[in-house]
């Protein structure tokens, strides 16, 4: 199993070089493209904390202080972005471009904690990691496009906003092995973590992805969000439903 760990984190790594796509798209069709994996994105998350990583928990663990994990993990997170100004940015003007290696810092832990995720998801069921990989992999997409654009706005060259984006990414990779075998010795990790992710990706969705989606106008996007968002509830629901969990 540790094979799948290291091929899916190697993989949600590689994801952060998807800046180098995005710079033959015209202006326009970036936005639309980063728009859909956003509202996408909502439903993904709010539905693998729901209908996957809470219920594995409860189902494997109990009920007793699963739900305090997840307010644990919706509260660190909050105060992770706090103290380190990290922002989720899928504009061209960014407010937080003057902080760049500090949102690099940021974005090393959260790919950390991504691997912890995915290793221990992988050690609990295969499915439960593939899952999760899937989760993660819609979020990272909108999220390393949005931080290329911090770089480039900071001032950094192509290339080195591409090598710094890559090499903090490749902290996943030890989160993930490090998820694997500290979940090998203790089910109360996994009791811990997996509610734990639930709370961060509960987060993540309503303070970072939504506010992005709720601010663009008109009734016909408003529907259209809403629509994607539930559509990507629904990719969870069916995935879980096929798989008989």
């Amino acid at each position: 199993m540790i094979f799948w760990v290291l091929i899916s984190t190697i993989f949600v790594s590689l994801v952060s070089l998807v800046g180098a796509f995005t710079l033959a798209l015209k202006d326009s069709l970036l936005k639309k493209v980063v728009s859909f994996l956003v509202s996408l994105s909502i439903g993904v998350l709010i539905g693998v904390a729901f209908l996957d990583l809470i219920p594995e928990a409860v189902e494997k663990f109990g009920q007793k202080n699963i739900f305090l994990y997840v307010l644990i993990g919706f509260f660190l997170f909050f105060l992770i972005e706090k103290l380190l100004g990290w922002r989720h940015c899928h504009e061209d003007e960014c407010p937080i471009h003057s902080f760049a290696y500090i949102n690099l810092f940021g974005d090393a832990v959260h790919n950390l904690t991504d691997g912890l995720i995915i290793g221990a998801s992988f050690f609990t069921d295969f499915k439960l990691g593939i899952v999760t990989v899937f989760a993660v992999i819609l979020h990272e997409i909108p999220h390393e496009i949005g931080n290329f654009g911090v770089l480039l706005y900071a001032g950094f060259k192509k290339a080195k906003a591409l090598f710094f984006n890559f090499i903090t990414a490749l902290t996943a990779i030890a989160g993930g092995v490090l998820g694997y075998f500290i979940a090998g010795y203790t089910d109360n990790f996994i009791a811990f973590l997996l509610p734990f992710a639930a709370g961060g990706f509960i987060y993540i969705a309503a303070s970072d992805l939504i506010p992005e989606v709720r601010e663009r106008e008109g009734a016909k996007k408003s529907i259209s969000n809403f629509l994607i968002a539930a559509f990507g509830v629904l990719i969870i629901y069916v995935v879980k439903s096929i798989s008989g969990e």
